[in-house]
């Protein structure tokens, strides 16, 4: 009988940490906890939804693009005080994270996500899939993002893109 080689510590904190969070992160969103969600990135974070079309080929255009936590922030104050949209809720359904790269710096992480979304009048649907191609940082406590490019897997998007993903 052949057993699998074990995984090093190390990454197995990796995936582990990623992992939770992946899950705080979704959590925060679907609970609706969204004064929370910058906390999540490092003050210089760099965060973008783009299409699949357009992250393979290398184009940095976004659908959202923000390049710090206080305009994260400022996303977040203009959803609840100034923009007018239908009123609606997220559940994410995430997949396991895929470790790419792990270095005393941080980790590389690829993880996929379905996102439903859920009306006022209780109708549920497919509102987004794709995967979260992320760079973590390790703070004292937990992992920040650093970087998260949101990869839409369908060119087809939404116009009501007002809760992060």
């Amino acid at each position: 009988m052949t057993t699998a080689p074990a995984r090093p510590a190390r990454e197995a904190d990796a995936f582990r940490d990623v992992a939770q969070a992946q899950a705080a992160y979704a959590r925060c969103i679907d609970g609706d906890r969204l004064e929370e969600w910058p906390s999540f990135f490092t003050a210089d974070a760099h965060y973008r939804i783009t299409t699949a079309a357009n992250h393979r080929e290398g184009l940095p255009a976004g659908l959202v693009w923000a390049d710090n936590r206080d305009m994260l922030a400022d996303r977040i104050s203009a959803l609840r005080e100034a923009n007018i949209y239908e009123q609606h809720a997220y559940r994410h359904i995430l997949g396991m994270p895929a470790i790419l790269e792990e270095s005393t710096d941080g980790v590389r992480s690829e993880t996929g996500f379905l996102v439903a979304r859920i009306m006022r009048d209780g109708a549920t649907s497919v509102f987004a899939t794709g995967r979260y191609v992320d760079r973590y940082v390790y703070d004292d406590t937990r992992l920040l993002l650093a970087e998260r490019t949101v990869v839409l897997d369908s060119p087809a998007v939404d116009t009501l893109l007002a809760i992060p993903l």
